[in-house]
């Protein structure tokens, strides 16, 4: 056999495959071979080229170190070919710099035909996880998220011919990235459907139809916000969350504008466009970074976390997936002290009797711990805002997109330095009017022990009049 950087990683394990547990030995970043979705999928696709890419090493020594366990395990001498390496960066740190340099010269204005060159010759090639720490490298930095989110199109397009081929290979059905490409391929058809309508006024009635199914997208989004992301944000990525969900924002905007615009018989054919064109970049941006990043990132046990919970907020276009087993099991056991009843101050409730008394309150609430982390949220039947597993242990910040984040800042350090103990909104949603309290959370002695939140929907409540003394269940 053959051997280069143009090898197929699963090519190479098939004939020989003691190297798996020499790769995994060699450097940490090849665990991932271990991991049998992985190893099915990715490594069918991936090179040698890119697992050296991957783990930080240089393209010639891998392979000559391959060679030489392949040798020592089996008296063969195999043929190595096709290295090439002037002028490549092949140090993480050093890749990473050189990456945030170039987005940095974007920044100021540099051509991006100078850049996309300086790019390619330097690089020459780049890991979806490479863009989410170069996007959180600049965050760290000082640079605002809303100059990243600015940037992102910009770099995605210095970057889109490396990342052409990494598109995320097959998984199996019920895997929540299966699911999230499965809506990408519906959204893509109303896209195109919404494209063939060639008069925009003509036809109004049809775009408002066809842009209000558009609109089934933001479930799509809303399923990353609070199952994906913080599994990311547990990993330590966030910045690159914040800055898709920024993006998500200005896409809902988008849409809203566009069907109230359909509606009104005010389209424009350029805000259609941009929107279609947005859309699009979304769906590139997941496939080939985000989900890239994401397998990279995340185990079995993750992503059995990302899957709990996705019945809960639903899917977009396509009917619930089915059941997806990981090869790991992540459920823990209660422990013995969380099973049976519990002492309250006026009474004994079974945690089953206390779940359903929160499921069946009239009001959504949601708990965050004195840490600013979501302890807990009611799973009512028509929750007011979409809540998901994915959330307990969050940050409370990152559970609200960047424009909302100072003012619930602001709320919680005035909880806790004891200056206020209630805040409250009122707003219109969907015809309802929703009425929001937070209020501080104190103990016995007064100390800050957390804030809870509690939603409703008043819309009945504001318009009763008189009295109503007598049982009508007519």
């Amino acid at each position: 056999m053959t051997i280069g950087p143009d090898t197929k990683v699963n090519e190479l394990l098939n004939e020989y495959p003691f190297i798996n547990d020499f790769l995994v030995e060699l450097n940490p970043h090849f665990k991932a071979l271990n991991n049998p979705i992985m190893r099915k999928t990715l490594g069918r696709f991936a090179t040698l080229s890119k697992a050296a890419m991957i783990g930080g090493v240089d393209i010639t020594e891998l392979v000559s170190k391959i060679a030489a366990e392949i040798k020592t395990k089996t008296g063969s001498v195999v043929q190595v070919e096709g290295i090439v390496t002037q002028g490549a960066i092949t140090d993480p740190e050093t890749r990473l710099e050189a990456l945030k340099a170039i987005i940095e010269d974007l920044h100021k204005g540099v051509d991006i035909k100078a850049l996309k060159q300086r790019f390619l010759t330097l690089i020459r090639d780049v890991a979806p996880s490479e863009i989410a720490n170069m996007e959180q490298r600049l965050i760290d930095g000082g640079m605002p998220e809303s100059e990243v989110k600015r940037l992102c199109d910009v770099h995605v397009e210095v970057f889109k011919e490396s990342l052409d081929d990494k598109v995320v290979p097959g998984l199996p059905s019920g895997h929540p990235v299966h699911t999230y490409m499965s809506e990408n391929r519906e959204a893509e058809k109303v896209i195109l459907k919404l494209q063939a309508i060639h008069d925009m006024e003509k036809e109004s009635d049809q775009l408002s139809a066809g842009l209000g199914e558009l609109r089934k997208i933001e479930t799509h989004y809303t399923r990353k916000e609070n199952q994906l992301f913080p599994l990311l944000e547990a990993h330590g990525i966030s910045g690159p969350s914040k800055v898709m969900w920024a993006l998500h924002d200005d896409i809902r905007k988008m849409l809203k504008d566009a069907i109230e615009a359909a509606s009104a018989g005010t389209v424009e054919v350029d805000a259609l466009k941009t929107l279609f064109e947005t859309l699009n970049d979304m769906i590139y941006k997941e496939e080939h970074i985000l989900f890239p990043m994401a397998l990279e990132t995340l185990g079995d046990s993750d992503w059995a976390k990302v899957r709990d919970g996705e019945e809960e907020i639903g899917f977009a276009w396509i009917s619930p997936p089915e059941a997806w087993t990981p090869e790991e099991s992540y459920q823990e056991k209660l422990p013995p002290e969380k099973i049976g009843s519990i002492t309250l101050d006026t009474g004994l409730l079974t945690i089953e009797q206390i779940n359903l008394m929160l499921t069946h309150l009239p009001v959504d609430i949601s708990f965050v711990d004195e840490n600013d982390k979501v302890a807990y949220y009611s799973s009512t039947a028509e929750r007011i805002f979409p809540r998901s597993p994915g959330i307990i242990g969050r940050s409370v910040q990152n559970c609200h997109p960047s424009k909302s984040v100072d003012v619930v800042t602001r709320i919680l350090d005035a909880f806790r330095a004891g200056t206020k103990d209630t805040s409250e909104f009122w707003l219109q949603m969907g015809g309802k009017f929703i009425y929001i309290r937070y209020f501080a959370v104190r103990d016995a002695q007064g100390k800050y022990k957390g804030c809870l939140e509690v939603s409703q929907d008043v819309t009945a409540i504001r318009g009763l009049e008189g009295e109503q003394r007598l049982l009508d269940w007519q």
